[in-house]
Parts: C-alpha cells; structure tokens; sequence
C-alpha cells in the first residue's frame, strides 16, 4: 500500500514538468475533472490502510516546496508573476502545480472519514491536524499577497481550486460539531462560552463523547486557535476570493458553493454569523465592494450569493448579530430597482440598462429563494408591492426579444410566486394574494403578446429552444405556480369583471397550442410546463377549458393522448390527471343543466369516439405498458368506466377477439372479478378499492395474454 502512495505521489508531482515541458502537446492531469475526482474519491480507501506513512510521505514532499514557494513570493512581492522573468514564472509554475497537487490530496484524506460506518482511527486526529496546519498557511499566505497587492499578486487558478476542495472537505469533517466543541476549545481562552449542547451534556452529567474528544485533539494539535479562529481564516479567504478573482467563473462558482454548504449547516452557519468577514458581505452586497456580480458571466452566481446570505439573516438571531435588519439588506436592490422603475420605456431599453435588470432580478431570486415561511415572505412582498412589482411587466414589454432580460424576470416571478412551505399565507382581509395575481397575470400577458407577435422561428432553428420555447415555457410554468398555490379566491375576477384570469388563461393557451406537438415532446422542461398547464386548467378551470371551440378542444386532448404514452413518469401522470378530471366532472354532472355541461357534450357530439380511444391506450399501457407508467394510469380508468360505460365494453370485446378460446375464458373470469363489487362512486374509499382489484387483474392477465 505504502509503495502504491508513494509511486502515485511522485508520478503526480513529476507530471507538472513533464507536462509544461510538453509545450501543451500533452494534456495536464488537473483539466480531466472527471479523471480528478476518481482519482481523489479512491486515495482515501488506500491511504487509510498507512495513513501515517502515506502522511509521512506527502509532508515530505510538502515542507520543501512550502519553504521554496515562500523565497519565490518574496522575490516576486506585490507584482504579478507574468511581469517577472520567463525562468521566474516557470519556477512559479512548476511550485504552484506541486502544491496542488498535494492540497488535492490532502483535502481527499482528510475528507475521506466516514462518521457513520467507523471510528475514526486511534491518533489519526493528529495526522489531519498537521496535514491541515500546512494547507491553512498556504491559505494564508496565498491570501495575505493577494490583499497587500490589491489583487495583483495572484497564484495559480488551480492552486485556488485545490484549496476551495479542502476547505470542502475540511467543512464535511470537522465543521459539523462546531458547537459541541465551542463549550472547551473556545472556552479556554473565552471561559464563557457553552452551546446548548454543552448545557444539555452538563445537566446529563455525561462526558464528551468520542467524536468531540477527537475534535478538540485535532484543533489542539493543528495550533492555529479554535475552531472560530480557522473559519474566520477560511471565510476571509472565501471572501477574498469573491473580491479579487471577479473573472474567473470556476473560482468564484465553488467559492460561493462552499459558503452556501456553510450557510445550510447547523454549527457552521451559526459559526458564520459571528465572523466579521461575513459582517462585511451582508452589508456590502453590491458590485463596487464585490466585483464578480458586475461580470456578465456570474449572473448566475449573484442568485447563490443573495440567497446564501438571505439564509444566514433571517436564521434565528440572524439580524441581531449581523446587525442589520431585513431592509436595510434589501436597500441597495430596491434602489436599483427604483432607479430603474422611474426610466420611460425608450431609455429602460437603453443597453446601459440590461445588467442592471437582469442582476437585479437575479438578486431578487435569490432572496425569495431563502423565504421559508409566511413571515418572511409577506416581509418581501411588502417592500415589493406595489412600488417595484410594476417593473417586472415593464422590462417583458420592452425587452421582450431579448431572452436574457426576460429570463431573468420570469425566473425571479417562477420563484417569487411558487407557494413552497404554504410561504404565501396573507389574512383572510387581506387582498394581497389577488394583487400577487394580478401582477403575474400582467407579466405573463405583457410578455406572451410580445413574444405571440414576433415571427415564429423555424422547427429547423438549433436556437428555437432558447429563443422562443425556454421563456414561453417559464411563463407558463409562473402561471401553473399562480393558479394551483391556493392563494388566491379565483372567482372573484368573474365577480368583479376582472380580466386579469381570463387575459393570463387565455395568452397561456396561445402560447401552449403555438408550439408543434413534435416540438412539445422534444423538450422537456417545456413539456412538463405544457401538460401542468392543461392539468390544472381541467382541474380548477374547467368553464374555461371546456368553452373552446371544439378543434382547440380537440387539440388538448390529442397532446394528452400523447403525453400519457410518455416514459417519462410525470408527463404521463400529469396527463392521466387531466383525463380523470375529464371523465369525473362528466360522470358527476352529466344530464345537469349547466354551462360548462352542455359546452363539454358538444365536444363529445362532435368526437365521440374520445373515452373509447382514451380507455383503450389507458388499458394498453396497463396491460402491455412499460412498469413506471402503472400507478398513473389506473387513477383515470374507473371514472372513464363509470363516464362511458359503452367504451369499456367495447374494449373489452376487442381485447377477447384477440385472444385465443382458452384465453378468453381466463380473460373473462378476470374481468368478472375486476368488475365484481365495483360500486358507481368515486369516493376515495372506492377508488382504493378499484386500484387494488386493477393491480391483480394486471398481474393475472400478464400470465396469459398474448399481444
């Protein structure tokens, strides 16, 4: 074991010349991420079997090359190491490749226990502690040149990589009983510090157990301050990293990873929101303290941002000990927004104006992403409403061809009206559900007309998708939010003369029935927001649905004829739904005087061949379809039953047709007991029942049926 660690260490640490003497002829072993990541999720296993040899064997290798990157900075000083000699730079290189070569390693040993399975071995805390003492002053040394040059003395990307790995790894291990230990490695120097684990342990009278033992061995032997002195040390370098390295996607992407990790955690976020430097990004949030959210290529990054520091204010104590209230957080968006809300229309489409829209709204995503209860979400809506909300269906107006700007509204609205957690919870007197409605209905309209208007791209365009169906597919998606989060009393527009639904339902539908069925069912993200749409509107908006001329009508149906044969689970679900609402509401209402009634048999009068064709594919794809499609279509099949009894039995006599003479007596005697004791309700009781008599009816005729 000791001779495989020892050959890949060196063989490793070889490949950095070998490769920079290449002249790029090979490829460099830390660009195959894939190949990376096996490599570091195995060395663990291996090591495990010697880990102090194989420890032994890497700080070997590491002290020297510590020592001589350290006389290279003091040579190098404040400048960049592309403005020093080619030998300087060279020697550099070749350094900085080693070192992360080693900081991946180590990240990977110390990141490879496993809490839950087995101890950790007698004194293997010690061996982390001083494996880890190295990379952290590589922290801090990488850190402490990029500050004193104002981020002109930068190391390697890579190198920085390596070390966002460890503090990874490191957060996994060590960070998760952070608080257990406060109560004796902070205490020594504090004598007041005690988590409420702590006092729960003290009124036990129990002792530490095993695992804080081997914490506060760890921390003792790393010799660098307790566990809040070493995560200030690596969100200071988190920080750094957001500040200094605004162009380089990959850092910047893992660094807000690991804060976000941080941030989700227990002990850790608790930690974080004692840290100055974390202080410092909740109150300076904005492009001229962090540069990385003025790059166009990390808007994405601004959503993780945002929403990783919203988490960490509004934890229990979060704004007493970050000092800062809910709004003077929000205080710079609002202004932006603000700004932006007071612009006419022909200057809000100046091109000065799209970063700022699209940061700003991904910003916004970011918080309403972090709100996870009533509270804090009618916190949001009232600073939003009704100043800034306006400015969602200005910006799809006027930058309705450009589906960067339009994205990122619709994303923040996807998020900002999806009632996760029964978020969006106003009083009974309050009219705030219908107003969040009517601000949807006016984006999703403003911004359907717009796009309905545009020339339609060819099916041949290879950018259909992200010129025309990835938009249309997130406004449809805002609206399914809006109609099915049980927020709003939706028979009130009517009441009133309110166009607001009608306008949202309609647009939707052209949108929806625009797109080539083809087209439908080759994406699918647009097909999910396409069947939920038809789902909801035969589960809550019947009158409407069913009031279309009858080819719209048939249109629907036929694209839930062909979504229930998806294999993609959820279509199909979504579509077998949409039938059971179908053949329920005519079982329920048939031979009823109403509106709605009469408009659906003139739609059977005109197809009446429609709950035959629906019960045949039903029983196909129970019969003879795929196993993940089952429990969808049975929900639909005893209310097509009762809907139209006839379908059934024509089905049924061309399923015995089929078959030979000895079948059909088996078919028959299974078909008798499906339809034994079957009542003529569709109470859930019933429905129960039926689905337990479907599922053996399907495992006895699967035995015997021959296709």
């Amino acid at each position: 074991v000791l001779l495989v660690a020892e050959t890949y260490i060196k063989s490793m640490l070889a490949s950095v010349e070998t490769v920079m003497q290449s002249d790029g002829a090979l490829e460099d072993p830390l660009d195959d991420d894939g190949s990376l990541k096996e490599q570091l999720d195995r060395l663990p296993v291996i090591c495990r079997f010697q880990y102090g040899p194989v420890a032994s064997l890497i700080l070997k290798e590491y002290d020297p090359l510590m020592a001589q990157y350290r006389e290279l900075v003091t040579q190098l000083g404040t400048n960049r190491t592309d403005n020093a000699s080619l030998d300087m730079q060279q020697r550099v290189r070749v350094v900085e490749g080693k070192l992360t070569w080693l900081t991946y390693m180590i990240g990977s040993i110390v990141g490879g226990h496993s809490w839950s399975s087995a101890h950790m071995g007698e004194g293997q805390e010690t061996i982390d502690a001083s494996l880890s003492r190295r990379t952290l002053q590589l922290a801090q040394g990488l850190d402490f040149r990029l500050t004193s040059s104002g981020g002109v003395g930068r190391a390697s990307p890579r190198l920085e990589q390596a070390l966002l790995y460890y503090f990874q790894n490191f957060r996994r291990v060590y960070m998760f009983m952070w608080d257990q230990v406060s109560g004796s490695t902070s205490g020594s120097s504090s004598g007041t510090t005690v988590s409420v684990v702590g006092m729960m342990a003290a009124k036990l009278d129990s002792a530490p157990s095993t695992k804080q033992k081997v914490y506060q061995r760890m921390f003792e032997h790393l010799a660098m301050g307790d566990h809040s002195t070493v995560a200030n040390l690596i969100v200071t370098k988190m920080g750094n990293n957001l500040k200094f390295w605004p162009d380089e996607h990959d850092i910047v992407g893992k660094t807000l990873e690991l804060l976000h990790d941080m941030a989700g955690g227990y002990s850790s976020s608790k930690l974080l929101l004692t840290l100055e430097t974390v202080r410092f990004l909740a109150r300076h949030h904005t492009e001229d303290h962090f540069p990385f959210l003025a790059v166009p290529d990390n808007t994405r990054h601004r959503t993780t941002f945002h929403a990783t520091l919203t988490r960490l204010l509004l934890s229990p104590g979060g704004e007493d000990k970050l000092g800062l209230t809910f709004e003077q957080f929000m205080e710079p968006l609002l202004n932006t927004m603000g700004q932006l809300g007071q612009l006419n229309p022909t200057d809000l489409r100046s091109e000065n104006c799209r970063q700022p829209l699209i940061g700003v709204f991904r910003d916004l995503r970011g918080v309403a992403a972090s709100l996870h209860n009533r509270r804090t979400y009618g916190m949001l809506f009232d600073l939003l409403y009704p100043r800034h909300l306006t400015l969602l269906s200005k910006t799809t107006e006027v930058w309705h061809d450009q589906p960067d700007v339009c994205i990122s509204v619709l994303r923040f609205l996807h998020e900002f009206c999806h009632n996760k957690a029964n978020r969006v919870n106003f009083d009974q007197s309050s009219p705030n559900g219908i107003l969040l409605f009517r601000a949807t209905s006016d984006v999703v309209c403003s911004y359907g007309r717009r796009l309905m208007a545009q020339p339609r791209p060819s099916s041949t365009d290879s950018d259909i998708y992200k010129k025309r169906y990835k938009g249309m597919g997130l406004a449809i998606n805002v609206l399914n939010l809006a109609l099915g989060g049980n927020y709003v009393c939706f028979g009130v527009f009517s009441l009133y003369n309110d166009p607001a639904l009608d306008n949202a339902l309609d647009i939707a539908l052209q949108m929806a029935l625009s797109v080539p069925l083809e087209d439908v069912t080759a994406y699918p993200k647009f097909s999910k927001a396409f069947f939920g749409l038809i789902e909801i509107l035969f589960r809550n908006h019947k009158k409407t649905v069913f009031a279309l001329d009858t080819n719209v009508f048939m249109q629907l149906m036929t694209a839930v004829h062909e979504g229930l044969q998806s294999s993609d689970a959820t279509l199909s679900s979504l579509c077998a739904n949409t039938i059971d609402h179908l053949a329920t509401y005519h079982f329920l209402m048939n031979g009823k005087d109403k509106v709605e009634m009469h408009n659906l048999n003139k739609h059977l009068t005109a197809q009446p061949n429609l709950f035959s064709s629906l019960t045949a594919t039903l029983f196909n794809l129970l019969l003879f379809g795929p196993p993940q499609n089952h429990w969808a279509v049975m929900r639909p099949i005893l209310s097509l039953m009762l809907a139209s009894e006839t379908s059934f039995s024509a089905y049924k006599d061309h399923l015995l047709t089929t078959q030979n003479p000895e079948n059909q007596v088996k078919l028959n005697e299974a078909l008798n007991k499906l339809l034994a004791d079957v009542n003529r309700s569709l109470d859930s009781a019933n429905r129960d029942r039926f689905t337990q008599k479907l599922t053996a009816f399907r495992v006895t005729t699967r035995g015997f049926l021959t296709l």
